[in-house]
Formats: C-alpha cells, structure tokens, sequence
C-alpha cells in the first residue's frame, strides 16, 4: 500500500513490554496485532512511553523492527528516534528509516537545554539524514525546552517533510501560536490525553496517545467524532474517559498504563525498568478502581 505522508488520527505511543529484564517481543507483537484490530489509526514505538531511554540502542531498533514487522503496512509505524545527542538521534533514524518506519518522532533534546538556535540547527541536521516524514515533539515539562514557533517556521519552510508536531505543553495557546502561523502546511498531534478535545477544537488533528494502549477503540472513536466536528458526541466520551486519562499519569508513565493493561490481559507484566518502579499501593488502587469504573460503564 502507498503509505501515508500525513498523520492524522489516533497513534499509540507503544508500551514496551518487559519479563524479567528483558524485551518481551511475542507480546509486543500480540499488542500490535490487538491495537490494528482495534482500528488504530498508526503506532509509535519507542517512544517515551515505550521507555526508550532505559532500553540499549539494540533494543530500540529491534522494538522498532519488531513493531514494523507486525504491523505488515496496515497501519503507518512512526519510530521514536530522538535524542539530546544529535548524532545519536540522527544514527537512530537512519536506522529506522532503513528498517522500514513510515515516520520518526523526535522529542526536542532534553537536559542539554540547547538554545533555539540550538534546537533549529538539531532538527535540521536529523532531517537531512532522511526524507521521511518527521513529527517533532514538543514537551518542555520532559526536556526544559519549548520548540518555539519561529523553529517550527524554519524547519517547515527548509523541510517539506518536517509537516508535523506532537505538542505537549498543555497550552491550547501554544496549538493556536502554532496553527495561526502555519495554517495547514502543519499538522498538530496532541501529546496528552486529557487534552485531546480542546486541543482538536482550535484545529489539532489527532493524537499521539498513552491510553490507547488500553482503550484504542474509545480512544480512537473521541478523535474521530472531533475530527467530524460532532462535539457533542466528543464531549460525551471526554467526559466518561477523563478520570482514565488523568489517573494513567498519577505517578510516572508508562507505570500506571502497564498495570492496568496487565491486569486486562493485554501484556503479562506490569514490569518498567529503573529508575521507573512500581506504583505505590495508594496509586494502584486509584487506577485499578478507575479502570473498574470505566468498565462498568
């Protein structure tokens, strides 16, 4: 199939499974196959949420493999490919590009703090390395630093191919900054959860989701109705699904995500690697009866 060089939709940001230490590659494929059944619109592998600075660069490309295979083109596979070391980052998506991956999502570099000079000149250089789409990502609660929207010009009048931006800095301002900019020639993905409606409302097309892990179908069906403009029928499963969405981020993601899928039968261990730890018993108990109540409806 000719696949897509616009993203549009509902993306889960893929947990990486674990048992005993190690990649638990049958059920990452298990929960490939359950979330394209499920009418997921595409998938993002090693990602923050798929632990990607706790596994070994190994690990990620083959996660990334893992993912493409069995996916088999039926929905797109955007790798997670960023780094705060911009050659690291540029190794990462030459290798996913080879492998296969529709697209690399490149978190801005975290820690380092670059200026935005800095930032223009890290994406630019990742760019070059392919002619796949790139969404970046924008978390400056994760990374200490914002992609500023004048970046977000540069980038997109160099770069056809730099058309996306997942934004996860909590701000519908901060989608209309974006869009009032650059129109359609950029597409905006939410980054969080809870925000998905407000952010689709000011003109966001989708989302890159954590709890589409456990609930693709719901998920999906509340971007769907936005990206119809029936918001009444989006506001209703806002509404039913917004206790889930914010008690899936009440102590570090992806923890509270894995227990709850583990205990759904999606994956067979809620296991995250160091420094993530299990959740404390108060929290457990918050999403474990937060996901009962959902599912009773």
């Amino acid at each position: 199939m000719n696949r897509p060089r616009t993203f549009t939709g509902t993306y889960t940001a893929l947990v990486t499974p674990f048992r005993h230490g190690a990649v638990a590659y049958a059920e990452l494929r298990r929960l490939v196959e359950s979330q394209i059944k499920a009418g997921i619109s595409g998938l993002v592998p090693v990602g923050t949420t798929g632990e990607s600075p706790t596994v070994s660069h190994i690990e990620h490309m083959d996660i990334v493999r893992c993912a493409i295979e069995a996916a088999r083109g039926r929905v797109p596979v955007i790798a997670g490919t960023g780094s705060n070391s911009t050659r690291e980052a540029i190794d990462l998506t030459e290798a996913a590009d080879e492998a296969g991956a529709d697209g690399m999502l490149v978190v801005a570099p975290y820690y380092n703090r670059p200026t935005q000079e800095g930032l223009f000149r890290h994406f630019a250089l990742i760019a070059e390395a392919t002619e796949k789409p790139i969404i970046l990502y924008s978390i400056p609660g994760r990374c200490g630093v914002e992609i500023g929207v004048p970046v977000i010009e540069r980038l997109r009048a160099r770069f056809p191919h730099v058309a996306h931006i997942k934004e996860a800095g909590g701000s519908v301002d901060r989608v209309d900054q974006i869009i009032s900019a650059l129109g359609d020639s950029v597409t905006v993905l939410s980054g969080d959860d809870s925000l998905i409606l407000p952010f689709m409302a000011v003109g966001a097309q989708g989302v890159v989701s954590v709890v589409s892990n456990l609930y693709p179908r719901e998920v999906g069906k509340l971007v769907a109705h936005a990206l119809a403009h029936d918001y009444a029928k989006a506001r209703a499963l806002h509404r039913r699904l917004y206790p889930v969405f914010k008690h899936m981020f009440i102590e570090s993601n992806p923890a509270p995500i894995k227990l709850a899928m583990q205990r759904a039968g999606h994956i067979g261990s809620e296991e995250v690697r160091p420094p993530l730890c299990p959740l404390s018993a108060a929290s457990r108990k918050t999403v474990l009866a937060t996901v009962a109540a959902f599912n009773r409806g």
